[in-house]
């Protein structure tokens, strides 16, 4: 099975310095070095859809643009790149989210993948005008996917749940392909959501160890449940031709955090509700010392991003080892970034993708498999 790797679009600025904020806390000043101009935003999906990478993660808050609507207009400047759409199931409707990923579908060539954000930000939430508390936001998010499942299976849904309510819902039009549902979370309401409605389970970048218990924990609820679930993992990367030359990289961009700003996110994401959240956190524990959590992963990121807070960092061939070493956990999907986005999609598309396919491990998804060579009978 060929491994899948998906980029990311910076919709919340980038930069040759890392893009801070997120979940709950504002975009860093670094991100208008780069704004994310549809423009600009364009040129990273061309880049990525040339490289390899299937697809493209858009966040979602209050510290970004809207993924729905940046992605649709991206779209129409790339083929073959599809959008990883995060997307919060609280504040729209399933009819009507239903009927969106119904209509990219067909407008992009089936391009769309749906990354569903349930929302771990108490505060950001209340924002947008919901106030369920973290456990009834999940339960709403079962409600939700059950009824945009039966929506895309055109089926009439009629739903009187805890938080949601429909009657003879239905669509006109059902999508083809039906997107993939991409879902990630830590609590015990999250693994049970998960194991019911997720086609992929995503994980930020923790420990191998930490990972593997993960997987094994979504694997049991899934199989009470009748069912499979991929996984995947969420990660920065920093790759270069030399160990020596990644790690001066990270050291360059670890330089380049200013200890207010520091101060200032940890505080904010210490508010957070998510439990992904708090273990991101524990990885560094707001200290600068003993980032290098695992062989070539640096938890130096979270330390001004909330959310996937950890980076891949070494050589082509070391970066290699570490995605076999997950690999051979049960990962099969790869959510990358790093800064900036553009020049790194290059220096993994280009270092590391190449070494992959060499071992078997990748196929470029736009490049015809080659034909198997024709037998030549022995000449009697």
């Amino acid at each position: 099975m060929s491994l899948t790797f998906h980029w990311f679009l910076p919709t919340n600025g980038d930069s040759r310095h890392v893009v801070g904020g997120g979940h709950g806390t504002p975009a860093t000043a670094s991100g208008r070095d780069r704004p994310p101009t549809v423009a600009y935003l364009s040129q990273i999906a061309r880049a990525a859809e040339d490289l390899g990478f299937v697809g493209a993660l858009t966040p979602t808050g209050a510290w970004c643009e809207d993924a729905w609507l940046t992605t649709a207009m991206v779209s129409q400047h790339s083929e073959r790149l599809k959008f990883l759409v995060a997307f919060r199931p609280g504040f729209v409707s399933p009819t009507l989210a239903a009927q969106m990923a119904s209509t990219f579908q067909r407008q992009t060539g089936g391009r769309l993948l749906l990354n569903v954000v349930t929302g771990g930000e108490g505060h950001e939430q209340r924002a947008y005008g919901d106030f369920l508390d973290k456990d009834a936001r999940y339960r709403r998010t079962g409600e939700f996917l059950h009824a945009v499942r039966e929506l895309w299976d055109g089926k009439t849904v009629d739903l009187a749940g805890e938080h949601l309510q429909l009657e003879e819902a239905k669509l006109a039009r059902v999508p083809d392909p039906v997107p993939e549902v991409y879902f990630g979370g830590s609590s015990p309401v999250a693994g049970e959501v998960a194991a019911r409605h997720a086609d992929v389970y995503l994980t930020w970048g923790e420990p191998p160890a930490q990972v593997a218990e993960k997987i094994a924990w979504i694997r049991a609820l899934a199989a009470q449940e009748g069912r499979t679930v991929r996984f995947g993992i969420r990660l920065h990367v920093i790759t270069r031709d030399t160990s020596e030359q990644a790690w001066a990289e990270a050291d360059r961009l670890l330089a380049g955090f200013d200890p207010q700003t520091v101060q200032s996110v940890q505080a904010g994401l210490a508010r957070s509700e998510s439990e992904g959240q708090r273990r991101m956190l524990a990885l560094h524990g707001g200290s600068r010392e003993s980032l290098e959590i695992h062989p070539n992963l640096w938890a130096g990121i979270g330390l001004v991003r909330g959310g996937a807070g950890t980076a891949l960092v070494g050589s082509h061939d070391e970066i290699v080892e570490r995605i076999r070493e997950y690999h051979a956990l049960g990962i099969d999907e790869f959510v990358l970034s790093g800064y900036p986005h553009l020049e790194e999609a290059y220096w993994f598309g280009e270092g590391v993708l190449p070494r992959l396919a060499a071992q078997g491990l990748w196929h470029h998804p736009h490049a015809p498999r080659p034909e198997p060579a024709a037998q030549v009978p022995f000449a009697s």
